[in-house]
């Protein structure tokens, strides 16, 4: 509901003409209205209706109103609601404000007060419910930058997208290379969905032995097969009210892939050795190396059950093409890796730096977070199984003069910015150049000034 649309408003009255009435004032007025006889409709109509406001009668044939007040603020509603009598007195109107009432109007109400108090009432509660969502939106993003590092535009539109996605009714497909952090935004994405208080299940597909499969996905009975000598609950219902992550998915026996896409259509899951459909109250995250659609084609994947997992489809960006989001990525490990080790950090050279951005990472974060940590612990820096230090030449790395030249140059302008918290002055004094040079190489090199600060 967009806040210039017009206030919702529940009038909840056993009288028929004052319904009437009330409601066609207001209507005129441009409110939108839904109206209860009695306190045990309205409490349905409120659930359905989502009101801004509520204009409440005190005497009713089966809950007074006061009662009815009391009720909805003890459950936590905190619409506003306008008392209305006929026998109104000081004691009454004062024992509702206490009970939490917006205001107390008498019968007959004026209609131009009506108007003005059940306008105010709503406008502060669409303000107190926006002010909420704001500040739950601010929380999101917190947790989503503490998770999900980074400044490139790939992570950015990550992070836009998963709390678009994560209210979703939906199955998700991730697919992304080893350690590009598949399992990650799978768990962001249940944190920041409303399962979050449920379970987050993960199961690696491809560590599994086929014959195990089914037993662990959708668990067995007693003596469903040799050695099953008690009930186990399989993934499946284990996951109930949460989230299932079903990692390298591609990995799957295709007589395991028949029963999952049973399951996923049913939302019900049969033990081995029983009969018995269990109702399965899940979301399912799926993880993927190769593009299912290709394994679909060679006959490795079922289609149906491609189609029915790929609900919503990410793809995760390989950490070569996040650009300075290696840097980043490496200091919190290595900052993190000797704070626990009780060290402190050792300072990371322009030369270190510009390896670092120019290493292929086929292992991507994975990868990194055990250099960075070898790094905080003291043992140097460690690529591709090879010490640089004993190969200061640069040899093997792939780049070019002036690729190397670049590199250099954009870790000591990243690093003097980081420094300064993005502020130009203290980084022009440590980098010792202009301010026109230093604008011109933070121009061709892509560093943007607002994403440094620490």
């Amino acid at each position: 509901m967009s806040d210039k649309a017009g206030y919702r408003v529940v009038l909840v009255d056993d009288d028929d003409d004052v319904i009437r009435s009330l409601e066609q004032w207001l209507r005129l007025s441009g409110f939108e209205t839904a109206t209860a006889r009695s306190a045990r409709e309205a409490a349905g109509v409120l659930d359905e209706f989502r009101p801004d406001a509520v204009l409440l009668d005190v005497r009713m044939p089966d809950q007074d109103g006061l009662e009815f007040l009391r009720a909805l603020r003890a459950g936590g509603d905190e619409v506003p609601v306008v008392m209305l009598t006929g026998h109104g007195d000081v004691p009454m109107a004062v024992e509702a404000l206490k009970a939490g009432a917006f205001d107390f109007l008498t019968k007959p109400a004026d209609p131009e007060r009506l108007v003005v108090v059940l306008r105010n009432g709503a406008e502060q509660h669409r303000l107190r419910r926006r002010v909420r969502e704001l500040e739950a939106g601010l929380d999101t993003a917190a947790a989503l930058e503490a998770v999900l590092v980074g400044h490139s535009p790939a992570i950015q539109r990550l992070r836009a997208m998963i709390p678009a996605i994560a209210p979703l009714p939906a199955d998700v497909l991730i697919y992304g290379e080893t350690g590009a952090g598949k399992e990650v935004v799978a768990r962001a994405i249940h944190d920041t969905s409303p399962r979050r208080s449920g379970p987050f299940v993960a199961i690696n597909c491809a560590a599994i032995p086929a014959e195990m499969i089914e037993s662990e996905l959708f668990g067995h009975e007693a003596g469903a097969f040799t050695g099953a000598r008690g009930v186990r609950i399989g993934k499946f219902e284990h996951a109930g009210g949460g989230t299932l992550f079903l990692d390298e998915v591609e990995s799957m026996p295709l007589a395991a892939q028949t029963k999952v896409l049973r399951i996923l259509q049913e939302r019900r899951v049969e033990r081995l050795g029983s009969n018995r459909l269990i109702p399965v109250d899940i979301r399912v995250v799926a993880a993927s190396k190769p593009d299912l659609r290709q394994a679909c084609d060679r006959g490795t994947f079922r289609a149906d059950l491609y189609f029915r997992l790929a609900g919503i489809e990410l793809t995760l960006p390989p950490l070569r093409a996040r650009g300075e989001d290696i840097l980043l990525l490496f200091v919190k490990f290595a900052t993190e890796a000797a704070r626990l080790a009780q060290r402190t950090p050792a300072n990371l050279s322009p030369l270190d730096a510009s390896r670092l951005l120019g290493h292929g990472w086929p292992g991507n974060v994975r990868e990194l977070r055990a250099v960075a940590e070898r790094f905080g612990w003291g043992l140097g820096l460690t690529l591709g199984g090879m010490d640089i230090a004993e190969d200061a030449g640069g040899a093997g790395l792939g780049l070019s003069l002036a690729e190397h030249v670049d590199a250099c140059e954009r870790a000591l302008i990243v690093e003097a910015l980081r420094r300064s918290g993005g502020a130009i002055q203290p980084a022009l004094e440590q980098l010792k150049i202009p301010r026109r040079t230093l604008n011109e190489k933070m121009a061709r090199l892509g560093i943007k000034r607002g994403n440094l600060a620490p």
